[in-house]
């Protein structure tokens, strides 16, 4: 995950080229700014209404929710200024929520 100033063709090709490689399927939603994705990837967009949004970017949406509530849980009155750590130290904790004793949210594998 990474902090964005704005959502736009620039940042959207600015932040691809920096995380995936030329020629991977990107799929998204029908956000304008996103047509930038076509250019060096493969991309799958539909138009979706919002209560069936989580089906078609179903992971997008269960991070997104588990972010907002790591961060209400956890932070009060969060600034932008300390936004992309928030959203580093969510990521660590996510990637790593099966390695028991690893960090302090990690869930412990069932016996």
């Amino acid at each position: 995950m990474q902090a964005v100033d704005s959502v736009c063709g620039k940042s959207v090709v600015v932040f691809l080229d920096k995380h995936l490689l030329a020629g991977q399927t990107v799929k998204t939603d029908a956000l304008a700014a996103l047509n930038a994705t076509g250019d060096q990837h493969e991309h799958l967009k539909r138009m979706t209404l919002p209560e069936e949004a989580n089906i078609w970017l179903s992971m997008a949406h269960i991070m997104i929710g588990n972010l907002k509530e790591f961060i209400n849980s956890t932070f009060y009155g969060v600034s932008a200024w300390y936004l992309q750590k928030y959203l580093d130290e969510f990521c660590y904790s996510i990637n790593r929520r099966f390695w028991e004793g690893s960090s302090p949210c990690a869930y412990s594998m069932p016996a």
